[in-house]
């Protein structure tokens, strides 16, 4: 990372935390802005030359996406291995950089829940850096930062994407900024001169919707109207030709009275097609099928394919044991991470990832009908016409994006 190429905001983000002017620093907006490396890169440095023996806080929404955003890529940041001997030793989550005459060590957190500040509460740390700080709840963030408190000369790094405009961290931190003596930078993608124009024109087709707003033109703002207006505008049907698909999952929405949702999807030229479907709705029908029934429809449902995976709710325990009890096909929980899956699901429907066939009518249907619930200020869809649209997520989120999801690849 050489200073002379760094934009004008990342070139403050390894200056503030020197002139002691803000106890804190805010870093939101657009994806691939060039915020969370230089962020990272300042915090260790800083750490570094102020401490020595001292103990340290970084933090993402789970230990495995801080070590994937974070631990990672610093490790390959040339301005921090050039001058300082760096060891994650991942059975503690623990960073130790030595050099310099000086050894600092740096606890990985993640702030997956409201039970979460429970694993950062008795450490005294020295400094804290909270990325993905918007997807962490309120009592984690705050314990983190009490356990600063005792130490003169302590700071905070914040690094975010836009959510809502309710959002707590909004309203408490970026709205009152100055108010709570932190410096807050928002960036833009044109903030990282590191980028191409045909990579801003490829992540400018990442989006669409609220997502758009948030994660392109860095806003902060309610997610109201369809969910895939995407997929609404039949932007993302093909017709329902033969292909020839090389990789076979099923996924499942289970209902007994909601409909029962299942999507066979094929991989054909790097497209993952949903090229059939089942649904089947007890209360629309008046009859309630059983576990057995479903089972011997998923038989019919699959033909004769190689189905590497069927891929369902993991609240459907009774179904997932009749699946393995039969031995026929592997069964896999669904990361059922609702807002996770859903903007992994825009994007793949937005970057031609995955693409519905028109005899998919139920699937359709429902993208003309999933809705944001206006109503919270959480980003929350309403709970009716959602059951292809919840197995179509749990095949993105599980099969696609197993890794930590799209913005494990963009940040």
């Amino acid at each position: 990372m050489t200073f002379a190429k760094l934009s004008k905001k990342q070139k403050t983000v390894f200056k503030w935390c020197y002139k002691n002017d803000y106890k804190a620093l805010i870093c939101d907006g657009a994806v691939r802005s060039g915020k969370t490396i230089c962020m990272i890169t300042s915090f260790i440095l800083w750490a570094m030359r102020r401490f020595d023996g001292a103990m340290f806080g970084i933090c993402g929404k789970s230990v495995g996406s801080a070590e994937r955003n974070i631990i990672m890529p610093l490790q390959s940041v040339a301005d921090i291995t050039h001058y300082f001997k760096v060891t994650y030793t991942r059975s503690i989550h623990l960073l130790t950089v030595e050099g310099m005459g000086k050894v600092n060590y740096f606890y990985v957190f993640g702030g997956k829940d409201e039970s979460s500040y429970m694993l950062i509460q008795g450490i005294t740390l020295s400094g804290i850096f909270l990325d993905e700080v918007a997807l962490m709840p309120r009592s984690f963030v705050e314990q983190a930062i009490t356990r600063t408190l005792s130490v003169e000369n302590s700071l905070y790094w914040f690094n975010c994407n836009p959510d809502s405009s309710e959002h707590w961290f909004y309203k408490e931190w970026i709205l009152k900024a100055e108010e709570r003596n932190a410096l807050h930078l928002h960036f833009l993608m044109s903030d990282n001169p590191t980028l191409s124009q045909k990579q801003l024109d490829e992540a400018e087709r990442q989006f669409s919707g609220v997502f758009h707003d948030r994660y392109i033109k860095g806003l902060w703002v309610v997610a109201e109207g369809l969910i895939y207006p995407f997929g609404a505008e039949g932007k993302a049907t093909v017709s329902s030709e033969e292909r020839q698909y090389t990789r076979y999952y099923i996924s499942i929405d289970y209902g007994i009275q909601n409909p029962f949702s299942m999507g066979l999807w094929g991989l054909c030229d790097g497209v993952w097609y949903r090229f059939s479907e089942y649904y089947y709705s007890g209360r629309k029908e008046h009859h309630d099928k059983t576990d057995e029934d479903y089972y011997k429809d998923l038989i019919d449902f699959a033909k004769d394919y190689p189905i590497k995976e069927i891929i369902i709710d993991p609240s459907a325990t009774s179904f997932i044991a009749l699946i393995r009890k039969y031995c026929k096909f592997h069964v896999k929980k669904a990361n059922n991470d609702v807002s996770e899956g859903i903007r992994n699901t825009a994007t793949a429907l937005q970057s031609g990832k995955i693409r519905i066939c028109d005899c998919c009518t139920n699937t359709l249907a429902e993208f003309s009908a999933y809705r944001w619930n206006e109503k919270l200020s959480s980003d929350t869809p309403v709970k009716e016409n959602d059951h292809a649209m919840d197995d179509m997520r749990y095949f993105v989120n599980t099969v696609l994006y197993n890794q930590g999801g799209f913005f494990a690849q963009v940040r």
